[in-house]
């Protein structure tokens, strides 16, 4: 499902607003010593979190403990514009940059929540979007504003801007994650599933570099466990998972 462009300048705000619409919640509610972003009208709390979902894992586990079930909603940008002003706000270029998202993204994000990925009371949405980045020409090379640029560059990053949702995966129960695999032989190790990853040509190459760390997040939540070693490869099953075990 694609929706309409958002003219919000800010990539969370689009999404909170668009997700307290959906659920006809209240926005930045104080409740229980924590600010949420959304409290919809059953009770429930959704978190909007683009990057450093870890953070939030005392918050979602404090929550939960304390009676609430917690959506967490990611944005992952499959495909990123960039926006270029200058400081009185013109716009001096436009380009589509050649970095692409995927859904597997999302495992360099779980392995900070793993221990949510079967909790009942958790569930995880990833929104595929396309996202432009705003960016503004600065007269002198400069550092950017987290400190993280080898070099300097003239110009430094503004804000997030969502233009369309691409499409929407939800996860509340383990089985969900497993989804994400493609058809493997049993058991399987890290090359096999990079193999089947790459032969999916509508994901970008690297996507499948991610085959060790899916495995690793897999593993680590217990949707997987390790069968024996065969040379230098070790090899993987699914866990057989309860039916019982639901969102």
């Amino acid at each position: 499902m694609v929706f309409s462009t958002l003219n919000e300048s800010n990539l969370h705000n689009s999404l909170k607003i668009l997700y307290q619409e959906i659920y006809e919640g209240k926005i930045e509610v104080e409740q229980d010593g924590h600010v949420y972003d959304i409290v919809t009208k059953n009770g429930n709390v959704i978190e909007i979190q683009t990057k450093n979902l870890a953070k939030l894992l005392p918050k979602i586990l404090d929550t939960i403990e304390k009676g609430h079930n917690v959506k967490l909603v990611h944005p992952i940008p499959v495909i990123n514009r960039i926006e270029l002003k200058d400081e009185d706000g013109n716009i001096i270029s436009k380009r589509k940059s050649p970095k692409k998202g995927c859904v597997y993204d999302i495992f360099r994000e779980l392995t900070g929540i793993y221990t949510l990925m079967t909790n009942p009371h958790f569930s995880l949405e990833v929104v595929e979007i396309e996202m432009t980045e705003e960016r503004v020409r600065t007269t002198e090379p400069v550092q950017s504003q987290n400190g993280r640029r080898r070099f300097r560059r003239n110009w430094l990053k503004t804000g997030k801007r969502l233009d369309t949702i691409i499409n929407t995966r939800r996860f509340s129960k383990p089985q969900d994650y497993l989804t994400l695999l493609p058809q493997l032989p049993s058991p399987f190790c890290a090359n096999d599933l990079k193999k089947a990853i790459s032969s999916q040509k509508e994901l970008p190459a690297r996507a499948a570099s991610n085959a060790h760390l899916i495995i690793w997040v897999l593993t680590h939540a217990g949707l997987l466990e390790f069968i024996e070693t065969k040379g230098r490869s070790k090899y993987y099953k699914i866990t057989s998972l309860s039916p019982n075990t639901v969102c």
